[in-house]
């Protein structure tokens, strides 16, 4: 037994409270090491005479890496408090992993043992219910619908008449958007998520010139508080995308800063190195990614936070939005978005807090600051196997469970999970055009734990390289629109809204991957059923050996290759049974359990 790669530690991911009641213990192991493991708990203050009093409770093996394996226990302590440690087996040894150390025997001290001091209901990780069965729709207000020429922007170019460039503008709105709220709610769609609107000199609004004015391209705020309005009314949600960490080369303070110097009351505001302040050849000042046009903002200045602070509450309280998305959220200090929370959750509760960010975010998920972040690792999995063909099944299989035990569950179950966004290629084109992998795409993501987004047009087989390429007009004529695949993304969406196994409410693990055929086998369930999905991610057909997860089972087996869900019972499968996958296609199965 490979002592030094058995790891616990008791908080983040590896120990926390799911709810008032739970806490999830989380063990990491070699991989293919250990072949059990026990918890050993007890309530600290529980003696029966002079001796501690504990329970045991076997452990679950949850998913492999190539490197680790994890165990997992939900346990509920009477007490809401708890000693534990771990009995860990390989066959010939057994040892007790502690706090303290290892151990060959069980310890009677209670000291030596991990602690939870106590499950405080504050401190239960609380992101807003409804996120979970939330399916959001990215939205580009420029390019999504023009609804209102009059108010175009000079030079708004006839829509779609030209590839999407850094300058162009085609005129979406927010009058286009209300138009076509139908489609958004026929497609299943409970969610949207626009970037920024707010008054910017660019097309894409990144660089906010006034975070208190609607951008006029778009429209004016009563037209803007009638978009939310019909939105709440067809049951979606509201999240607007704000910069916090950088400005716009023309916001007001900045410019004042360009005027007056070092004499400028605003100069604080800012990350200045030395007066006078220069943009070329290269800025002396903070900004993001070296752009002298974004000025990264002085966030720990009180004068900067006050105004922010007020800007996250006043359109909350305005036009009741329903969440806000934050952009380079890692650069901005954390006692600042500590303080973002608390005037967010003040104004609304059960509003959602997402920050983008591309690395290991457990610092901004332990319920202080942000209820999710962008899954970019989930994101890049998924691209790499099934649109790049730049990874192996094992690989992916590793990858996707290396980030479901990055967090707790918990917050897994809110995550937002992207395929594409502005700032990527679309999936179809990073797929070669080739249809039936954004199917395995899409297949894969809306029957993944999390919260689902799907980008503007992606669903009718829009195509587009690195932004700008990526930003091009919404098509809406019918003829040009792939109706096979928007009523397969339906059909998906439908189910992931009344089937909480294949949505957000079943557990997930990987139960076979095979570099060879590039197949996966992955499982989603609860303790009424399973569902069991076959995937073969090549260009052959392949003939699946049936795993011993099939054996003797009868099996439903779905399509979605319409607008309806389709179920068909299949024969029970023997030990010799195989099954045969189309090139890039799959089988879904549904089994009851006992």
């Amino acid at each position: 037994m490979l002592k030094e790669a058995i790891y616990h530690r008791p908080k983040n991911n590896f120990a926390y409270a799911y709810d008032k009641e739970t806490l999830h213990i989380v063990l990491q192991t070699k991989k293919d090491d250990v072949t059990a493991v026990t918890l050993v708990y007890g309530d600290p203050y529980h003696w029966n005479e002079g001796k501690w009093v504990t329970k045991t409770l076997k452990m679950q093996k949850t998913g492999s890496t190539n490197l680790f394996d994890y165990w997992f226990i939900a346990v509920s302590p009477e007490f809401r408090r708890m000693r534990y440690g771990f009995k860990c087996m390989d066959g010939s040894e057994i040892c007790y992993y502690m706090e303290r150390g290892f151990f060959d025997a069980q310890p009677s001290d209670t000291s030596q043992y991990f602690c939870f001091p106590y499950l405080n209901n504050a401190d239960v990780f609380d992101a807003p219910a409804w996120v979970k069965d939330t399916i959001w729709y990215q939205i580009f207000p420029d390019r999504f619908a023009n609804g209102d020429k009059r108010i175009n922007p000079r030079r708004t170019l006839p829509w779609g008449s030209t590839a999407p460039t850094t300058t162009n503008f085609f005129g979406g709105d927010f009058k286009g958007v209300i138009d076509h709220l139908d489609y958004l709610v026929d497609l299943g769609i409970n969610g949207i998520y626009f970037t920024p609107i707010f008054k910017a000199h660019s097309n894409h609004k990144y660089d906010t010139m006034d975070y208190m004015e609607i951008d006029p391209q778009f429209g004016d705020k009563e037209t803007f508080r009638l978009l939310v309005e019909e939105c709440h009314a067809r049951g979606i949600r509201v999240m607007l995308d704000a910069v916090f960490n950088h400005s716009g080369f023309y916001f007001g303070p900045f410019q004042d800063v360009l005027r007056n110097q070092e004499k400028s009351i605003y100069k604080d505001w800012f990350h200045i190195w030395d007066f006078p302040v220069v943009t070329e050849p290269k800025p002396n000042y903070d900004a993001f990614a070296f752009v002298e046009t974004m000025p990264k903002l002085n966030t720990e200045n009180a004068e900067v936070k006050a105004y922010f602070l007020d800007v996250a509450r006043y359109w909350i309280e305005e036009f009741d939005i329903d969440g806000w998305r934050l952009d380079v959220a890692n650069e901005v200090d954390h006692a600042f978005w500590r303080e973002f929370r608390q005037v967010v959750k003040r104004a609304k509760p059960d509003a959602y807090i997402l920050g983008e960010i591309w690395h290991d975010s457990m610092p901004w998920l332990q319920g202080d600051q942000f209820d999710a972040v962008m899954n970019y690792p989930f994101t890049n999995g998924a691209i790499d196997y099934f649109a790049k063909n730049e990874m192996d099944a094992e690989t992916f299989a590793h990858s996707i469970t290396e980030v479901l035990h990055m967090y707790p569950a918990n917050v897994n179950e809110v995550a937002f999970n992207l395929l594409d966004s502005h700032d990527t290629p679309r999936m179809l084109t990073l797929a070669d055009g080739n249809i039936d992998k954004v199917k395995l795409l899409y297949l894969f993501q809306l029957s993944f734990i999390g919260t689902p987004c799907l980008y503007y047009g992606d669903e009718i087989g829009m195509v587009g390289g690195q932004d700008p390429g990526c930003r091009a007009c919404m098509i809406w004529d019918d003829t040009e629109q792939n109706h096979a695949l928007l009523n397969y993304v339906r059909a998906l969406i439908r189910l992931r809204k009344t089937d909480p196994v294949f949505g957000n409410g079943g557990s997930f693990r990987f139960i076979y991957a095979d570099n060879v055929s590039s197949s996966v086998i992955y499982e989603k369930y609860n303790d009424e059923k399973r569902m069991i999905f076959v995937i073969n991610n090549s260009d052959q057909s392949i003939t699946i050996p049936v795993v011993r997860e099939f054996v003797g089972e009868e099996l439903q087996e779905y399509c979605f290759e319409n607008a309806l869900v389709l179920k068909a019972t299949t024969p029970v499968f023997k030990t010799d049974s195989m099954i045969q996958i189309d090139p890039y296609g799959y089988k879904v199965f549904e089994m009851k359990m006992d």
